[in-house]
């Protein structure tokens, strides 16, 4: 009598295949319902939907950005370093006048410390450097890699261990996180304008950083196909920026004046960290600095005009 199980007759890879394919499809599971409860979530809330919109433009505006790529793979440093000097510009003048102004205002309007400018200024500047803090700390803790700079965060083993397409991945992320906190958190101060203004400025400035992304991934000796998948995905971060800035200041309207703050710290410290060294270490700084003060003034005057 034969008393072997079925499965010992079974070759181990097959039996590895097939638990490999039961975890698959345990996470496709998971993901689903994931999906359908963020879907839904997002749907019932107003607020949310509209940030969720925002990062999402801004996310489709980053994906145009990168299909020159798939027709030409040549861009200019000069040209490179203007673009990245044009998104600081954007983003200085979105974290002044689409973020810490009207931090500003809802920290007088909530009455805190009596409504003085005082208070309001040391919550609203209490909360950039708390914004500025978190950025830097997950810059020290999330290994990613600069195109030019290099590697970054935790030790050089760690980093080592993670294959180069992971650690522009995170880069990008770190970079794109506070782009979509600012839009969430710009819908959720219940100003539709301001918030339209803030999602538009930032979609713009993000088109040639999309172009930009995918240049230096191409430059780095990516092939042209993932060098444009991943200047694509680099946006999606936005979208689930915009709902998390969104809920978390939906939430409660104190917290209004410190989500502006924080979006806003977070922002300068990308912008200082960042944008601005990378567009300076090639030698192009004056062509940087004329982008980034050109793209300071069409968002004051796009915040000017929409807000």
């Amino acid at each position: 009598m034969n008393t072997h199980r079925i499965s010992d007759r079974v070759p181990p890879r097959l039996q590895l295949k097939a638990r490999e394919w039961l975890g698959l499809a345990i996470v496709l599971a998971g993901a689903l319902v994931l999906g359908a409860e963020f879907w839904q979530y997002v749907t019932a809330r107003p607020v949310v939907w509209n940030a969720f919109v925002g990062g999402s433009v801004a996310a489709l505006a980053t994906a145009l950005g990168t299909l020159p790529v798939v027709f030409s793979q040549t861009l200019s440093e000069r040209v490179q370093d203007t673009l990245f000097g044009f998104g600081a510009g954007v983003m200085l003048a979105a974290c002044a006048f689409s973020l810490i102004l009207p931090g500003l205002d809802a920290a007088r309007a909530l009455g805190i410390g009596g409504g003085s400018g005082w208070a309001a200024g040391g919550v609203v500047g209490a909360s950039i450097l708390l914004g500025g803090a978190a950025l830097m700390l997950m810059d020290k803790l999330l290994p990613h890699e600069h195109f030019i700079k290099g590697r970054e965060g935790m030790d050089g083993q760690t980093a080592r261990k993670l294959r180069r397409t992971w650690l522009f991945v995170f880069a990008i992320a770190l970079h794109n996180l506070p782009e979509g906190l600012a839009i969430g958190v710009g819908y959720a101060g219940n100003d539709g304008l301001r918030g339209n203004a803030l999602a538009t400025g930032i979609a713009i400035q993000d088109v040639p950083e999309g172009l930009v992304v995918a240049v230096a991934l191409l430059a780095a000796g990516y092939r042209r196909g993932l060098a444009v998948a991943l200047g694509m995905a680099s946006g999606l971060v936005e979208p689930l920026g915009a709902v998390l800035g969104a809920a978390v200041v939906g939430w409660s309207a104190s917290l209004l004046p410190w989500g502006l703050g924080f979006a806003g710290g977070a922002m300068l410290f990308v912008i200082s960290h960042e944008i601005i060294p990378e567009s300076h270490r090639k030698g192009h700084e004056a062509f940087a600095t004329s982008g980034l003060m050109i793209g300071f003034v069409m968002m004051m005057l796009l915040d000017t005009a929409l807000g």
